[in-house]
């Protein structure tokens, strides 16, 4: 009886947890199919008309295939990037973990996870417009960095996971650090690496802040910072701006559906190993 009660309990808040995140989702996409006039009678009653052609005059209006085109470039860029330092840095950390130096980079890493952006956010603003770097390769530099330290503890961790005899018996047949690394153990960090990859797409697409204080091209922009521009221009137009926020958010609604086992069995291994 007390089994079947705490059944219902948990299956109650699964239910309102659900409401809870589906019913934002559910009032954009009754936004985006109506026009003014049905908005302004009531938000969450059905059309009399589906609009389906408000998301093409989004579309259109927000050029979404270059801010589209823009978000992809950074976001692929990103990811491979970050696969390819961020967890050769952890390695190099973890190899020599027992050295005071390797320790104290490892911790010197896991602390900047603790500094707010909005303090390092001016000098950083400045330093990137002195070299040259306020565009989208500038962005990619800055999400592989400010990755790192979360990285550095998620793979850390996973390595730790790993049979040390594989490193000794690579060194026993005459690998070099870089050989054992990349055509042993990096073969091996498939499970972390689906999900630093995941999370990393995540941020890098949805990310607001820092295309905002670095872009200063509108050709540049990203699609979370083209939704911030259209509001601004197009305010009275709700039904093409709620659109337009839904083809935007729908390409990483997608990827988290899909991959949603891979960050949560990747976070776990990360940390608790």
């Amino acid at each position: 009886m007390r089994l079947n009660r705490t059944n219902w309990v948990a299956t109650c808040f699964l239910i309102a947890g659900s409401i809870f995140v589906l019913f934002p989702l559910y009032m954009t996409f009754m936004l985006a199919i109506k026009n003014n006039q049905e908005i302004a009678n009531g938000v969450l009653a059905f059309p009399k008309e589906w609009r389906w052609e408000n998301f093409g005059i989004a579309a259109d209006q927000v050029n979404y295939w270059q801010k589209f085109r823009n978000s992809s470039i950074i976001t692929i860029l990103t990811v491979t990037f970050t696969l390819l330092t961020n967890s050769f840095v952890a390695y190099a950390i973890k190899k020599k973990f027992d050295h005071k130096f390797f320790k104290g980079l490892y911790f010197y890493f896991i602390s900047a996870m603790f500094v707010p952006f909005p303090i390092i956010m001016l000098p950083v603003v400045k330093l990137t417009a002195k070299f040259g770097l306020d565009n989208l390769y500038g962005l990619i530099v800055l999400y592989i960095v400010y990755g790192l330290s979360f990285n550095v503890l998620l793979y850390v961790g996973y390595l730790r996971s790993l049979p040390q005899e594989l490193d000794e018996a690579a060194v026993v047949d005459g690998a070099s650090v870089w050989q054992t690394f990349w055509k042993i153990v990096f073969p091996l960090l498939a499970p972390i690496n689906a999900t630093v990859a995941i999370i990393t797409t995540v941020w890098a697409w949805n990310d607001f802040l820092l295309p905002l204080i670095m872009l200063d091209q509108e050709s540049q922009a990203t699609l979370p910072l083209a939704q911030f521009i259209f509001q601004s221009k197009f305010g009275q137009d709700t039904n093409l701006a709620f659109a337009s926020y839904l083809m935007a958010m729908a390409p990483m609604l997608v990827v988290y559906i899909l991959a949603q086992k891979w960050i949560i069995s990747g976070v776990t291994r990360g940390a608790v190993k």
